[in-house]
């Protein structure tokens, strides 16, 4: 926990635990006020946990969130309600505490100087001199100078961003790059299915975020408020300004988990889990293993999610240590997914459905969770059949694994980058930006109709590299991207169905079928996923080691 104090009556810092609290009544704070929204990080507790412990030592609890980098107006003004409503001192956080101090200044600016505020937030180790600039622009941040300058900067630091930097790197040693990310913490998120099913230990998926990012990449910690591309700009927290040639954007998903009513108050109790957040997966393993009998619900919500297979492989990994341990009869399984098909590419339905029967699942298509009552064990689905009136069902569950809803994150889906459903708007095979020309976008947040997966990223990443090299040299793109990814979809402990494929579900398998045929379970893929995988992540694609993911050459139409 780490304190910041700005004046003698507010405080705020980085996001605060359940546990921190005792220390928080203890440094004397009468109460909290969380300015970070639910769902905003994959190891991030809710507010409804954070207050429950804040009622536990005395102290009040507000939720005023903000959404990452855009402070508004009328988030002010809610921020400025609560401080005036709750006993003081008060401690405000967010990820990092950089939105609760430029809350804080902007509030304060009506009755303080910029200058103090200036100097109070620098005390406590935040730069506000972009609030100035906003305070004195009419509060609208101006974008025609910047704070920095980069040659190239890559907004994201999850696989696709590290990647793409790393492979930059690689092919030009001396180019300037700047990474924008607030996260601490970097994650194997394809490690998680693992975790829920016992195999791996969470720990080994996560490694501090400033030991993967490339030497001589410059790491700016701080959240992306808008773009502006007209001005080549992008506005982070604290209304700084960065300006680039050109731009990478690859900052993931947001899973939305206030989605699903109910569904925020009860992750990682009553039964309820998810693998999609880093906390929660042991609690998936620690439910299989403690469930002796009963209903075990899964649930896939309508797409786009990243890993299309991954709510059916903690269905699959939870079933076989059923199986193993003889239980599997007392337990009733169902699968509810929101679409009409157990896996989107027709080939590796066959395998898939053997272990369905195997498991005696029951698959109950076109059900798609809307609410959830923790307490009471019932989950509430919306059925939309074709040519069907939608209806809604309850379904009672003793174990339940939740894969939330997802989408673009709100600063992108706001933007000029968007298309009009939210997603980066590129080109399919260059992944450069249909509108503007020096903007390059991978990973799950662009529209290509790619799977949306660490694999696809991993082939994206030296695409868009070799494509901003040729552009810094003045030549039109030469690599293309065909749309491969892949699903390594754990059927059993120790063999996988290993899905591979491209553009229009076309298969594409990376080796030969003597070696690893897809459309059968193998062992050679379980040693794969397991032995083979995490190290190629970690040591070759976040290092610009393009092993099997050497970008393909563009092929030009004939005029």
């Amino acid at each position: 926990m780490e304190l910041k104090e700005i004046s003698p009556k507010v405080t705020v810092s980085p996001q605060i635990a359940a546990s921190d609290m005792a220390a928080i009544k203890s440094a004397g704070y009468r109460a909290i006020i969380c300015n970070r929204p639910d769902g905003e990080g994959a190891d991030q507790p809710s507010f409804e946990e954070i207050e429950a412990a804040a009622k536990a030592e005395g102290i009040e609890a507000r939720y005023v969130p903000v959404q990452s980098g855009m402070v508004t107006d009328d988030d002010v003004a809610a921020f400025g309600q609560a401080l005036a409503e709750v006993q003081r001192p008060v401690l405000a956080y967010c990820r990092t505490g950089t939105r609760s101090a430029t809350l804080w200044s902007l509030h304060e600016a009506k009755k303080r100087p910029v200058s103090e505020i200036l100097a109070m937030t620098k005390a406590a180790g935040y730069d506000m001199n972009g609030v100035a600039r906003r305070v004195a622009n009419g509060g609208k941040t101006p974008t025609d100078t910047g704070d920095a300058h980069y040659k190239v900067v890559i907004v994201g630091a999850g696989a696709g961003g590290i990647a793409v930097a790393a492979s930059l790197k690689a092919r030009k040693p001396g180019l300037e790059i700047a990474i924008i990310d607030p996260a601490d913490i970097h994650y194997y998120q394809p490690g998680w299915t693992m975790v829920g099913g016992g195999i791996f230990e969470a720990q080994e998926t996560a490694k501090t975020m400033g030991s993967l990012i490339p030497k001589d990449v410059t790491w700016i910690k701080a959240a992306v408020a808008a773009f502006e591309p007209q001005n080549n700009a992008v506005i982070l927290d604290g209304c700084r300004v960065v300006k680039y040639d050109r731009l990478v954007v690859c900052p993931g998903l947001k899973l939305d988990w206030g989605k699903i009513e109910g569904l925020v108050e009860t992750l990682g109790r009553n039964g309820v889990t998810s693998n999609y957040r880093y906390d929660l997966a042991p609690y998936t393993w620690q439910l299989v293993q403690e469930m002796r009998g009963g209903t075990a619900v899964f649930t896939q919500p309508p797409m786009p999610i990243k890993c299309a297979g991954a709510p059916q492989k903690a269905m699959y990994l939870s079933a076989d240590h059923w199986h193993r341990s003889g239980r599997l009869k007392d337990i009733d399984i169902h699968f509810c997914n929101a679409g009409g098909v157990l896996f989107g590419v027709k080939d590796y339905v066959p395998a898939l459905m053997e272990y369905v029967k195997k498991y005696d699942a029951t698959l109950d298509f076109f059900h798609n969770l809307v609410a959830v009552d923790g307490p009471a064990k019932k989950a509430t689905f919306e059925v939309k059949e074709p040519e069907k009136e939608p209806r809604r069902v309850e379904m009672e569950f003793d174990m339940m694994h939740v894969c939330p809803p997802q989408t673009a994150p709100d600063f992108i889906r706001v933007s000029p980058l968007a298309d009009q459903a939210g997603w980066v708007d590129v080109d399919q095979a260059t992944l450069r930006h249909k509108s503007f020309d020096n903007i390059w976008a991978l990973g799950d947040v662009m529209n290509a109709p790619n799977a949306k997966t660490a694999a696809a990223a991993r082939k994206q990443a030296p695409t868009v590299a070799e494509n901003i090299v040729a552009d810094i040299a003045g030549r039109s793109a030469v690599a293309q991207y065909d749309g491969y990814g892949s699903c390594p979809l754990t059927v059993e402990r120790g063999k996988i169905v290993l899905a591979e494929f491209g553009y229009g579900g076309v298969v594409m398998p990376s080796f030969p079928s003597f070696v690893i045929d897809g459309t059968k379970p193998s062992r050679a893929a379980w040693f794969l996923k397991e032995k083979m995988l995490p190290p190629i992540y970690w040591q070759a694609m976040l290092r610009g080691r393009e092993w099997m993911a050497k970008p393909a050459k563009l092929e030009v139409a004939a005029e």
